[in-house]
């Protein structure tokens, strides 16, 4: 690969422009613009001129290829009712659509309850599926109950596993169709900065990206994620978490064993000490354990001693509680995929035990209200980053796209401004500064250029230590380089 000189850059915070030179997909010099040494007189030169300059950026959890169908679904963001959803599925229905997939759906604040028969008014025998923005449930007719095969409870919600096994039905996909649309999205995640994601799609993820990133120009690194139902077979064929899928250009590598261990907030799964107002008498007012304490520790001790960190799903306070127990017992490293609400002197324990927080800060943003009101008196506890943060925890920042966008700088400014919509800023003291929230989004590389690190870089049109909130979250990017690599380019 031909060196590449990057000139004129700024770094943020600092007035003076630099050069850096990128070299065999490292950076090899950041130097005072024009002070270059030799090693950059035969380079290919880029002209930043005054252009900021950051590492490059990741989403440390995505489902990629969820996020790259929604733009094909039904939008059902915007629905603030039951009643609603179904106009917007009567509409798709009466405009001919033989089968109706939606997404996005939050009935936590519904005023109205969503139903089986309430769906089926307007759907008849087309077969209609709706997707919670959490992932966590689908609404469905009678229609796709009969098509799918599965019992619809009264409400026409199924839960948890029901729901995911219903969604692994929908994504499947012709390989070359659906390798087309996580293409696209892979090059908008480029126009965001973004150079590395942490795929966590529910299904054999090993075949898809060799497929995908075979001859090595793939605009984004990958590392994806193992579920139990394929930990037996990844361990047999010798995967191990951060080791590079051959013919990818080091640009696919194994990543770690993935357990779901609770539900969600908007669904009333998530695993708490508290019981959630409103389900006295449900079958579990306290949320969901989805997986006992007795086989979680095996399973994890299994990963570990194969060579797969673990990445273990914990969003109530009690599952979050009950993971770091089964971290401790099993003795290992890893990463608590949301850790949203937490006890305090669980916190401690998250730097004791060396486990990342991996934490996805527009969901405060998106729950704010549903926090309120089903973690009423504890959302002190909610989304805690500054106290995660001061503790010496390790946070990894991401979007769990397709529940927020796929934009780490959406990621950044609620971490920063814990504020949206023009609202007041929800729990302030659990804001983080933008050097922070930018190491947490750049893969472990910091939040500053440096020579020695790999040729992942972002190239921005604003300061983001000087951006306002809501310039972060709309922050402009120039260019983004992946091992040197230009994968997207504005530039004039």
């Amino acid at each position: 690969m031909s060196a590449l000189l990057l000139e004129g850059a700024r770094l943020p915070g600092a007035p003076e422009a630099v050069d850096v030179l990128v070299a065999d997909g490292v950076v090899a010099e950041v130097v005072p613009h024009g002070a270059s040494t030799d090693a950059g007189s035969d380079a290919e030169r880029v002209d930043l001129d005054g252009r900021w300059i950051v590492p490059g950026l990741h989403d440390r959890h995505v489902h990629l290829s969820q996020w790259a169908m929604v733009s094909r679904r039904l939008d059902l963001a915007g629905a603030a009712s039951a009643a609603e959803t179904a106009a917007l599925v009567r509409a798709a229905v009466d405009a001919g659509e033989p089968e109706v997939i939606g997404f996005g759906y939050r009935d936590g604040l519904w005023p109205d309850a969503a139903s089986l028969s309430l769906l089926d008014a307007v759907s008849g025998e087309v077969p209609v599926v709706l997707v919670a923005a959490d992932l966590h449930a689908c609404w469905v007719n009678s229609a796709a109950a009969r098509r799918h095969g599965v019992d619809a409870p009264g409400d026409g919600i199924l839960r948890e596993d029901a729901c995911f096994r219903l969604v692994r039905e929908l994504d499947d996909v012709a390989d070359d169709v659906l390798d087309g649309w996580v293409a696209d999205a892979a090059v908008r995640a480029a126009a965001r900065g973004v150079v590395g994601v942490v795929d966590y799609e529910m299904r054999w993820n090993r075949d898809d990206w060799a497929r995908r990133a075979a001859g090595g120009d793939w605009p984004l690194r990958v590392a994806f994620g193992i579920y139990p139902q394929h930990l037996d077979r990844a361990i047999a064929e010798g995967l191990r978490t951060g080791e590079v899928v051959e013919g990818t250009g080091r640009l696919v590598t194994v990543g770690g064993a993935k357990a779901i261990t609770d539900g969600s907030l908007n669904t009333r799964t998530a695993w708490c000490f508290d019981p959630y107002p409103g389900l006295d008498g449900h079958e579990h007012p306290y949320g969901l354990a989805t997986i006992a304490y007795d086989e979680l520790v095996p399973l994890m001790r299994r990963a570990h001693e194969g060579g797969l960190t673990p990445a273990i799903h914990a969003i109530g306070d009690r599952a979050n509680a009950r993971v770091l127990d089964a971290f401790e017992e099993v003795g290992c490293r890893g990463s608590v995929e949301h850790a949203q609400l937490l006890r305090h002197e669980d916190v401690a324990r998250f730097a004791r035990l060396g486990i990342v927080a991996s934490v996805q800060p527009e969901h405060a943003m998106d729950d704010r209200d549903v926090a309120d009101k089903y973690w009423a008196g504890r959302t002190d506890r909610a989304f805690m980053l500054a106290e995660l943060q001061g503790a010496g925890v390790e946070l990894a920042l991401g979007s769990d796209a397709p529940v927020a966008p796929l934009d780490p700088w959406v990621a950044i400014a609620a971490a920063v401004g814990r504020a949206r919509d023009g609202r007041e800023p929800w729990h302030p003291e659990q804001a983080i500064d933008v050097r922070a929230a930018l190491a947490a989004s750049t893969g472990g590389a910091g939040h500053e250029v440096q020579v020695g690190l790999r040729a992942d870089l972002a190239v921005l049109e604003r300061d983001p230590y000087a951006a306002s909130v809501d310039e972060l979250r709309t922050m402009p990017v120039a260019a983004t380089l992946v091992g040197g690599r230009i994968t997207h380019a504005t530039l004039r």
